[in-house]
């Protein structure tokens, strides 16, 4: 792609977040989200490859479909209070579709089919933008109508996409669905407690980046795709091995790893919010998410056994670590010990 255009789609990414995070008129925050799509468009088509463009299309309709909703929902709240402001989405029917919307922006259930897909047609860098960048100006929408929506429907969501993301990642053997199925689940873990607590999710979601950020790029560094490339990668480069094996792990929610701090806080959250029930099922629900992030861990890290493989072994390259896997990577495993100061700033 040339690079004049790259900057372009970059800029108006960033440009079309920053104008929704920061609106607090309905239509300014449409503009926004719309400004995104079109940006991102192009990113995940660059390849020409059929696959790339059908990604493309599916995000394109969908994303029109989720934009008009918000447009809609904004609308009726407008015709029956008169406001336009953010905040004071008070319709009950309106927060209804709204909660729709958001749901098919993020690709929460039922809303979640287009998103493994468009995944998987897309660039790695770019599905990099599509779980977490792209993810951040709907989740800031949630965060300022919290007040207003039902939260027994965020609770069913909630679980229902825990419950699918664990389940549908179990039998995947392409990287990207794997990081598509985990990325649903972790919206689960973000919307259960969004009513009680919203600054949790923005935590969960600033963390939940972190770490998807830090997989992504050791998984493009080393070029791999799918899980057959990623058992053969130790011999080619053992500390981005080790980096994605723990960061896989962080991801999982397992202590004494950043993960795991998201969820401690928000199953505690849930208890003091009598909400015992729904916090244990997530927590099960959870395990679902564990298996596959095992799984991808210990192809990350297996020694071929003595048979013939279809995979030529790899030359082990000394290319060094760039320096924001570096920096991601002591991120996404060591704030743990600090939790208290996390705690007390949210």
């Amino acid at each position: 792609m040339n690079p004049q255009a790259k900057l372009i789609f970059i800029t108006s990414l960033f440009l079309g977040t920053t104008i929704t995070i920061s609106s607090n008129h309905w239509v300014m925050a449409w503009t926004g989200l719309e400004i995104n799509t079109l940006a991102i468009l192009p990113l995940i088509s660059k390849s020409h490859h059929p696959r790339a463009i059908e990604a493309a299309t599916k995000y394109f309709l969908v994303q029109a479909a989720a934009s008009t909703l918000v447009l809609f929902s904004s609308m009726t709240n407008a015709w029956y209070t008169g406001q336009w402001d953010i905040t004071q989405l008070t319709h009950p029917t309106s927060s209804m579709i709204l909660t729709a919307a958001i749901s098919m922006k993020l690709g929460l259930v039922p809303f979640h089919f287009w998103f493994p897909e468009v995944l998987q047609g897309s660039p790695l860098t770019t599905g990099l933008l599509l779980s977490t960048v792209m993810k951040f100006p709907p989740i800031t929408l949630l965060y300022m109508t919290s007040h207003s929506l039902n939260p027994t429907l965020l609770t069913t969501l909630a679980i229902l996409s825990a419950a699918l993301g664990g389940w549908m990642g179990l039998n995947q053997t392409q990287t990207r669905k794997i990081m598509a199925f985990s990325s649903i689940s972790h919206l689960g873990w973000m919307t259960i407690i969004l009513v009680y607590c919203p600054k949790l999710t923005l935590l969960n979601f600033y963390l939940y980046t972190m770490m998807t950020a830090t997989v992504f790029l050791t998984l493009n560094t080393m070029k791999i795709l799918k899980l057959s490339t990623l058992m053969t990668a130790w011999t080619k480069a053992p500390s981005l091995s080790t980096i994605l094996l723990l960061t896989l792990l962080s991801l999982a929610g397992l202590p004494p790893l950043t993960g795991f701090l998201p969820k401690w806080l928000i199953i505690q959250e849930l208890t003091k919010q009598d909400m015992a029930l729904a916090a244990m099922i997530i927590s099960l629900l959870s395990l679902l998410g564990l298996f596959f992030y095992l799984r991808l861990a210990y192809c990350a890290t297996i020694t071929l056994p003595p048979h013939t493989t279809n995979h030529m072994k790899q030359w082990h390259v000394n290319k060094p670590i760039s320096a924001w896997i570096a920096i991601l990577t002591i991120l996404s495993l060591m704030l743990l010990p600090i939790s208290p100061m996390i705690a007390s700033i949210i």
